[in-house]
């Protein structure tokens, strides 16, 4: 959707071009996903870091000689430093934005160690991997994913990740959850595209929109007598195409998840009022494309 609406204000024509930047584009989330990742493994290295280093100083202190490393020793923590997917995709994608930015992973291991959260579960003495696990959730969601500074470094970083952050702070947290003790592998680093299918649907659905716009728009221009056509925004009018283009030429995808993706999509990014309108008109269209047997799934629960 964002790249159309570019291209429409661009005035391009490029379609070429357009899909390799949408491509790269959905490949730079892999990007973003394993540095969000990292994060977790570098603070981790920081503390240690520097726990070693205050157990060396001249005038060490009783709690720099027996310090509290239940942090540390986080199992979660641990399996991720050592796990071989994350070490291989780092190596693989050249990821190394905290070799050139640790002050920001300082800033937010500082951030960690002031927190009551932090000094809460050093002080907790249960021991067990369901509760390494909680605590990292908490610490991921509250305390790293919700950290301004970072969020704006990615942001500066490439501003596309601007609506990937929370997505991929999602797939993050779901992952961590689904980790198990004593499990080989219990962490793999996820796949950009589900199958080979899943990156074909969206370059279908990238070209079969744009290269039909016209004969799309002609679905759905009759059924808004109660809006006029030029005060439709153009964001609207795109999902609209969008959604029409998977209604006739995707016959696998069901018509429901169709109206519900693009109900999500309207109340991220367009007006308020942009759910109602598009909820409405898809709502007519399916009954006269049903009426009229022009619609056709294939599949079992498809409609």
């Amino acid at each position: 959707m964002q790249t159309i609406y570019a291209m429409h204000q661009s005035g391009s024509d490029q379609l070429e071009k357009e899909e390799k930047f949408l491509f790269e584009s959905i490949e730079s989330i892999q990007d973003l996903y394993l540095i969000v990742m990292s994060a977790l493994v570098e603070i981790r290295k920081k503390e240690e870091d520097f726990l070693e280093k205050a157990a060396k100083k001249h005038l060490a202190t009783e709690k720099d000689l027996k310090p509290n490393k239940k942090f540390i020793s986080n199992r979660i923590l641990m399996a991720l430093e050592e796990n071989n997917s994350l070490a291989i995709a780092l190596e693989k994608r050249k990821i190394n934005n905290w070799n050139q930015n640790d002050d920001l992973i300082l800033i937010l291991l500082e951030n960690i160690k002031k927190s009551a959260l932090y000094l809460n579960y050093l002080a907790d003495k249960t021991n067990s991997f369901e509760h390494d696990k909680k605590f990292i959730l908490d610490l991921f969601t509250e305390l790293i994913a919700a950290n301004e500074k970072l969020y704006d470094y990615l942001e500066d970083y490439k501003l596309t990740w601007v609506d990937d952050i929370p997505l991929v702070n999602t797939m993050i947290v779901k992952q961590i959850k689904q980790m198990e003790e004593g499990v080989a592998n219990t962490f793999d680093v996820l796949p950009l595209y589900k199958d080979v299918e899943d990156k074909d649907f969206a370059r279908d659905l990238f070209r079969r929109t744009l290269l039909n716009e016209e004969e799309l728009a002609k679905e759905y221009i009759d059924r808004t007598p109660n809006w006029d056509p030029e005060r439709i925004s153009e964001v609207d009018t795109i999902m609209l195409k969008m959604a029409i283009c998977e209604f006739l030429r995707f016959p696998s995808i069901p018509v429901k998840v169709t109206i519900n993706e693009y109900l999500e999509i309207a109340k991220e990014y367009a007006t308020p009022k942009s759910s109602i309108f598009i909820n409405g008109v898809l709502d007519n269209l399916i009954k006269d494309f049903q009426k009229t047997n022009k619609i056709n799934k294939t599949g079992r629960g498809l409609m």
